[in-house]
C-alpha cells in the first residue's frame, strides 16, 4: 500500500502507455523478448529515481529506453551476441504484412545505433526535429543529416524487395 503513493501515477502511465512503449523498445531492439527487456529495465530505473523526475515521467522513461538501447548497441559491438533466428506464430491472415514488417525491423537493425534511434523517434515515434534533437541531445541539422542517411540505407537494402514481388516470402532470410 505505501508503495502505490510512493509511485504515484506510475501505474497508470504503464497500463495507458506501455503498449507504445513495448513496440518503441521491439524496434529498437529488434525482438519482442529483447524489447520487453529494456522497457523493464528502463522502469526499473525509473523507479529508483522517481524521486527526481518532476513532470513529466513518460518523457524520462523514453530518454532512458533509448539511452539504454545505445548502451546495449555498444555493449554488443565490443561483444558480439549470437543470435538464433526465431520466426513469430504464424497468424491466419496478413502474412505478407507480418513478413514485411519483420523484413523492415531486420532492415533497421543493420542501421548504426544513431540512424536507427532518430528513424524511430522521427517515424515510429513520430516526434518533430526539434524534439528527436531535444530527446537526443543534439541539433535539428543532426537529426536531419542522420534522418537523410538512415533512409538513403534502408532504400539501399531494401531495393531488392521491388524485384522479388508483393508476396515478401523472399524477404525472409
Amino acid at each position: 500500500m505505501w508503495r502505490n503513493r510512493r509511485f504515484d501515477g506510475l501505474e497508470v502511465l504503464v497500463a495507458e502507455r506501455g503498449g507504445a512503449l513495448l513496440a518503441t523498445a521491439v524496434l529498437l531492439t529488434g525482438s519482442r523478448v529483447a524489447g520487453e527487456d529494456l522497457v523493464q529495465a528502463a522502469l526499473e530505473r525509473l523507479m529508483r529515481n522517481w524521486h527526481r523526475v518532476h513532470g513529466d515521467p513518460e518523457g524520462y522513461l523514453r530518454r532512458t529506453l533509448y539511452h539504454l538501447a545505445v548502451d546495449r548497441w555498444r555493449v554488443r559491438r565490443r561483444r558480439p551476441e549470437v543470435l538464433a533466428e526465431v520466426e513469430p506464430p504464424g497468424q491466419p491472415d496478413g502474412t505478407d504484412v507480418l513478413h514485411l514488417r519483420q523484413a523492415l525491423v531486420q532492415a533497421l537493425n543493420l542501421l548504426p545505433p544513431r540512424q536507427r534511434a532518430v528513424l524511430v523517434l522521427r517515424y515510429w515515434e513520430q516526434l518533430s526535429e526539434a524534439e528527436a534533437a531535444e530527446l537526443l541531445g543534439c541539433s535539428v541539422g543532426t537529426v536531419k543529416s542522420t534522418a537523410s542517411r538512415g533512409l538513403t540505407r534502408l532504400r539501399e537494402l531494401t531495393a531488392d524487395w521491388a524485384l522479388e514481388g508483393a508476396g515478401m516470402n523472399g524477404a525472409r532470410r
